[in-house]
């Protein structure tokens, strides 16, 4: 009962619709059968009045709309004698409402999962003295919104990390799936960040926040869900290219029905078949479906438009440190400068790195832990985009603090004017270090290509994608190695992210896909027609700015989002096209007088249905999983389904 009356409430009109029907049923059973036809008619004409205002609103802000139809059927059925087939495409508008509610909301059930787990409290420590998560530690519960940068937190077993942190605790397990799919405990020890969302293992460990809950991960992966959830920009659009056609078409099937025959309860029952829910439902379901679809895969997608340019897509942009290649360099060797041990350069490098989001970091700080090295405290540290970090480090028993400087060496010399540059070998990497305003040395790195890059690069050329080139910040030296070994012939070099913009705007053919990840480019995902954001690490540029968010570090996923963008289409049009054909059958079926009104508005019920349940399959079938698959899983499934639709 209270389930009926959760109902009731969501979708009166359903159950105003169905009380008349009810009422007036009643009345054809008692001697004023005659109010039966007057109380169906004139609530009939309410709802087509209604739906008219709406209706003239819509013609107004220039969208020419599809329920003129109904609003016409209505009022024609009405007019004729028909009320009890006025009544059922009521119940047929007001249900379709509902039923597009409904699949709105199964659509978007992926979408809406991580709302649900965001960090709501954090265990605030107050005895900064206490030792770490001593039974007599003072501690407080405060909204994660008022943790502060440098607070110490207790994050109990099975508890979320409340915010983006640096461990404290000597030693610490948690779960990273819900940010990364990765189903295996991840370890960190003393120094090293761990994000939002984590979930804390069997120990109760101490962290120290480097992020407001507003620029932590979990809490912007929850804004990309809220803005895609959200999203219905161009949804739209694809129903409309049919609207004013198909109306045209009922219209004219209706009028010539009527001329022809010399009655007007033909023209009634022509629109009764006619009425325009299959255009208005279809395309927003398959839309909706494609990106829940897309989110079982990490894949956040932040509009349906979105998914009907990835189906159109015919370049492929791609940044190299972090895209093509896994971002996570093997250290080669350390250089460091007259007065400064290897040990010490690297500490250095690895304690300023831990503030960093470059997809360089990391390595670096994994390194360190690779030789059994500390990391110092930072006091302060501000990354600067485009260019490296710089982090106020004190060392043990030194009387003052000092500046670390970590980046690329054109930004370090402005600081350190003794800088000298290392000589590379072909794919190779150098990370730059300044100590106050002397130069410490330099960090030689080499990364490595994605075990799934060559694979993706020939799915995308499958799917028509013809054009494919390379635009990073990167030297030619470092860069044009790579892209030779995995077929990309295009190279653009030591690119600023303006230069990265002009480049990319400039190619042909149209839409183009961008794949990036770092700060340095979010101005080029931005100016994409698709930008895609791979790993959305922490709250960065390129993933508020990006299209597409991949949360999962695999480039695997680009060409599945392809295949998605391609199916959802494919779908929207087959159900629309399905309901166009049957409706327009049915139309020049009651054009010739076969087919009732009453009858045939309950068609048109069936005929709905049909459409919405085609538009369903954009969700994809159950048997696709939630999670992450590996790189070369990834890409044999792929293969898998590729194959299947070609067949």
């Amino acid at each position: 009962m209270e389930r009926i009356s959760s109902l009731a409430r969501a979708y009166p009109l359903v159950f105003a619709t169905l009380l008349i029907a009810v009422v007036g049923l009643i009345l054809l059973a008692t001697p004023a059968r005659q109010a039966a036809g007057l109380l169906v008619g004139g609530y009939a004409l309410v709802i087509a009045a209604w739906e008219a205002v709406g209706m003239i609103r819509q013609l107004i802000k220039g969208h020419a709309g599809l329920d003129v139809l109904a609003v016409t059927a209505i009022t024609a059925a009405v007019l004729v004698g028909e009320s009890w087939a006025a009544l059922v495409v009521v119940l047929m508008l007001t249900g379709g409402v509902a039923l597009e509610d409904y699949a709105e909301n199964r659509s978007k059930r992926e979408l809406t999962a991580l709302l649900r787990k965001a960090p709501q409290q954090a265990t605030r420590i107050l005895d900064t003295g206490a030792a770490d998560h001593a039974p007599d530690t003072v501690t407080e519960e405060v909204p994660v919104e008022e943790v502060r940068v440098g607070d110490l937190l207790l994050v109990r077993p099975g508890a979320l990390v409340p915010v983006d942190s640096v461990v404290v605790s000597e030693h610490a397990v948690f779960d990273e799936s819900s940010l990364t799919g990765e189903s295996l405990p991840v370890e960190r020890v003393a120094g090293e960040k761990v994000s939002s969302g984590a979930v804390n293992g069997q120990a109760a460990v101490t962290l120290r926040a480097a992020a407001l809950a507003s620029e932590s991960e979990y809490q912007h992966i929850v804004r990309l869900v809220e803005q895609a959830a959200g999203s219905k920009a161009k949804v739209v659009r694809l129903a409309d290219r049919y609207a004013v056609p198909f109306t045209v078409l009922a219209l004219a099937i209706a009028g010539i029905a009527w001329a022809v025959s010399g009655n007007a309860v033909r023209f009634a029952e022509v629109l009764v078949v006619a009425t325009p829910c299959p255009l208005l439902i279809a395309a927003p379901v398959a839309f909706l479906g494609g990106m829940s679809r897309a989110a079982r895969y990490g894949l956040i997608v932040k509009g349906g438009g979105t998914l009907e340019e990835l189906s159109r897509a015919r370049s492929a942009a791609f940044d190299k440190t972090g895209t093509l290649t896994t971002g996570r360099p093997v250290l080669e060797r350390i250089l460091p400068a007259d007065g400064t041990n290897a040990d010490e350069l690297l500490r250095f490098a690895a304690s300023a790195e831990v503030y960093s989001s470059h997809v360089l970091a990391e390595s670096v700080v994994q390194s360190a832990k690779q030789h059994g090295l500390s990391l110092l405290e930072a006091e302060k540290a501000e990354e600067i985009a485009t260019n490296g970090v710089a982090a106020t480090l004190r060392r043990r028993g030194a009387p003052k603090a000092v500046i670390v400087r970590v980046g690329k060496p054109s930004w370090v010399r402005t600081y350190a004017s003794d800088l000298v540059l290392t000589a590379l070998a072909p794919g190779e990497l150098a990370i730059y270090v300044a100590v106050g305003d002397r130069f410490a040395g330099a960090i030689v790195m080499r990364d490595q290509v994605r075990e799934e890059t060559r694979q993706a690069l020939q799915d995308l050329n499958e799917l028509g994608i013809e054009r494919a080139l390379i635009v990073t910040g990167d030297v030619a030296a470092t860069a044009e190695p790579i892209a030779k070994s995995i077929g990309i012939s295009e190279v653009h070099a030591e690119c600023r992210p303006g230069d990265k913009v002009r480049i990319v705007s400039a190619v042909q053919p149209r839409p183009l896909i961008m794949v990036g990840d770092g700060l340095n480019d979010a101005p080029v995902l931005a100016a994409a027609d698709i930008g895609f954001a791979m790993g959305a690490r922490g709250a960065t540029a390129a993933s508020e700015s990006a299209d597409i968010v991949n949360r999962y570090d695999t480039l695997a996923t680009l060409p599945r989002a392809v295949r998605i963008g391609k199916d959802t289409v494919r779908i929207a049009l087959q159900s629309i096209w399905l309901g166009i054909v049957i409706s327009v059958g049915l139309m020049l079926i009651a054009a010739f007088g076969f087919l009732p009104a009453l009858l045939g508005a309950w068609l048109q019920e069936v005929v709905d249905l049909v459409a919405i349940l085609g538009a369903l399959r954009a969700i994809g079938p159950r048997t696709e999983r939630n999670t992450k698959p590996s790189p070369t899983e990834a890409t044999k499934e792929f293969r898998s389904h590729a194959t299947q639709e070609g067949n």
